[in-house]
């Protein structure tokens, strides 16, 4: 397997050199900065390829470790889950290698200077403190390096799978300080770039970890093939719908096989239409020898093929990194849709809160795949004759619509324009839609729709499901004072800190606000008010208690934003110039009211909902009782009657 990953990494970096000689020097001229020499531009070109090999090696292979073989009974990885597991300690390594190689290579590209010349600490340091991507590549070798730790250390299952979720975020900091994360339309660029590259990672990366384990003829290969083979189409879909998104928003159609860079990009999409077919050739003929006959030559062979033509796709993938957009793509846009990635069509009337909407490729995607998925769980449950109540399917996708409408809507649209609207949407996505997202019980859905693995069956995505509900991570996160702290410490250090001042500039922070008010809410609702199973429940009087802790701080936050005389994110809103916001401390205290009055409407749901929980729970414990009682013949009413009467006997007489 390693002379095929070398073959292939060293074709990718002369193809993709090859590809940006094509250019020559074209990128330095767009961008007015001087040639750094053949060193630096083909060098960074060779560390971005070996760097996106360590970096897919690395995921597929803990990829596989975690959920495409299973672990032992006792909760410890299989000796094949331990092999892929070194395999991705190796490939962490060159990741990590690749990356702090890739801080000295961006900051001599951006300086337009020799390599050579950047290696001076304090050069080095001064470069990297300017330039956003030199800091991407710093927060990368440091996470890489935490994993390549971490996979030298961990044994158990549970490890495994967290430092699978670690590996996965060390691909996001580059990816949204890239390119795309500037000029026009960049939100739906880095989007979609996202997208883009957790789907390539999985897709490349899981095949290679799969096709080493077929090579060490390793068991469970029939089980690991199958679930691989349904991911690998989801990426598959996932890739070709991002990939013509970001395209169509960097390159104007005219320009398609009139430019290099339009060239790279047909290159890239006839690479991956026939990754296309060699993936349904797999399904139809590979997958399903190993499922009948449990052996994978037709697999291997033809999963070395797809590995090479994949290895392809990455070397034109990096050269088109390194290939500037045609010119006329670069035109000058405004300071709003410099700033924000679009631009506003007129103040935020009510028809355009409404009607003005601005698709949010990540959130948007998600609201809408959440709803899908739950309502496909609730098909099966009736499929199979179960009943599953329709207020917790309306809770649920009605969750869901508060996140399109907080991210896509006209609300959305404003929201990083403008300081109320960002407090609407942030009160509707930590605030509203949490609470109508734990009262449809997602979890409880998924453990009764999903199958259940037998004892002697490795376990599936339900296994896998309660043993987050029952980890660690998930105690901490539900304990109540931990639970208050994330829910009403967010408030105020993200506002009152500088915090939100710093993120406003920046695409990447406005998404991980966004992620970080729903992920917030959700944990300290899940314990007042979840029907899911939680690692400790709360008695009905610690869910209000714990409610009521939360008010005052919350009445508290609005109250000090309405008064505050100072600007949050002034520098930001005046370099907008909105000639509608005349005053940006009254929108200010706009927001600060709507964060004070945006508490009650949920604060009455959750109250509603846990008197109508508390009743339920009565009529449970009542209906419980009556029923031991008829299976008992009312023994507990019979003993009681009798302790009485003995008691009476002892009692003195007259």
């Amino acid at each position: 397997m390693t002379p095929l990953l070398v073959c292939g990494a060293a074709l990718a970096a002369v193809l993709a050199a090859a590809l940006v000689s094509l250019s020559g020097s074209e990128q330095y001229l767009i961008y007015g900065l001087p040639d750094p020499g053949v060193l630096t531009r083909y060098g960074l070109t060779a560390v971005r390829v070996l760097t996106e090999v360590g970096a897919v090696v690395c995921v597929g292979s803990l990829l596989f470790a975690a959920f495409l073989v299973p672990p032992q009974p006792s909760g410890r990885l299989s000796p094949d889950g331990y092999a892929a597991i070194r395999s991705a300690g190796w490939a962490a390594l060159v990741w990590c290698l690749g990356s702090a190689l890739s801080v000295v290579f961006t900051a001599a590209d951006t300086a337009g200077a020799p390599v050579t010349e950047v290696l001076k600490p304090a050069e080095l340091l001064k470069l990297i403190g300017a330039v956003e991507q030199c800091k991407a590549w710093v927060i990368t070798t440091i996470i890489t390096l935490l994993v390549l730790i971490a996979c030298r250390l961990v044994l158990s299952w549970g490890w495994t799978a967290t430092t699978f979720f670690l590996a996965l975020f060390g691909l996001v900091p580059v990816a949204v300080t890239g390119h795309s994360s500037s000029g026009g339309s960049h939100d739906m660029a880095t989007n979609s770039l996202l997208f883009h590259l957790l789907a390539a990672a999985l897709w490349v990366g899981g095949l290679i970890a799969l096709l080493a384990h077929g090579r060490r003829r390793g068991p469970h290969l029939a089980l690991a093939t199958t679930r691989f083979s349904r991911l690998a189409l989801a990426c598959w879909l996932v890739m070709a719908v991002s990939g013509v998104i970001n395209a169509l928003v960097r390159l104007p159609l005219r320009d398609l096989f009139a430019t290099t860079y339009g060239l790279l990009v047909v290159a890239k999409i006839v690479l991956l239409g026939l990754l296309g077919v060699i993936g349904f050739l797999q399904r139809q003929r590979s997958v399903r020898e190993v499922v009948a006959k449990g052996t994978g030559r037709a697999l291997l062979k033809l999963a070395g093929v797809e590995v090479l033509i994949m290895f392809v796709t990455i070397g034109v993938a990096a050269a088109l990194s390194r290939t500037p957009p045609p010119t006329d793509a670069y035109f000058t846009p405004s300071p709003v849709e410099q700033l924000i990635g679009y631009d506003l069509n007129g103040p935020p009337t009510v028809l355009r809160m409404l009607f003005d909407w601005r698709f949010d490729l990540l959130f948007g995607t998600v609201s809408i795949a959440l709803a899908v998925a739950y309502l496909l769980g609730v098909r099966r449950l009736r499929a199979r004759g179960d009943a599953w109540p329709v207020g917790r399917t309306i809770s649920w996708v009605c969750g869901c619509l508060m996140i399109l409408l907080a991210t896509s809507s006209g609300l959305g649209r404003y929201s990083p324009a403008m300081f109320s609207a960002h407090m609407g949407s942030h009160m509707m996505l930590s605030m509203l839609a949490p609470v109508l997202l734990v009262l449809g019980g997602p979890v409880t859905l998924a453990l009764r729709a999903l199958p259940a693995a037998g004892k002697q069956d490795p376990p599936g995505p339900r296994e896998w499901l309660l043993a987050f509900v029952q980890s660690p991570v998930a105690r901490v996160l539900t304990n109540p004072f931990v639970a208050l702290a994330l829910f009403v410490g967010s408030f105020y250090g993200l506002y009152f800190s500088g915090l939100f001042d710093s993120a406003l500039n920046y695409h990447w922070a406005h998404l991980a606000m966004n992620a970080h008010f729903i992920l917030v809410g959700y944990v300290f609702y899940w314990p007042v008010i979840g029907i899911d199973p939680a690692p400790k429940r709360l008695p009905p009087l610690g869910r209000l208690g714990l409610l009521f802790a939360s008010m005052p701080f919350h009445a508290f936050f609005g109250i000090i934003l309405m008064s505050m005389q100072t600007v949050i994110g002034d520098n930001f809103y005046r370099s907008l110039a909105l000639p509608w916001v005349t005053d940006q401390l009254a929108d200010q205290r706009l927001g600060g009211g709507i964060a004070w009055a945006a508490g009650e409407i949920p604060l009455l749901v959750v109250v509603v909902a846990l008197l109508v929980q508390w009743s339920r729970s009565d009529e449970r414990d009542a209906r419980r009782a009556d029923r031991r009682a008829d299976a008992d013949g009312d023994a507990d009413l019979v003993a009681y009657n009798a302790m009485l009467g003995k008691l009476a006997e002892r009692g003195p007489k007259k």
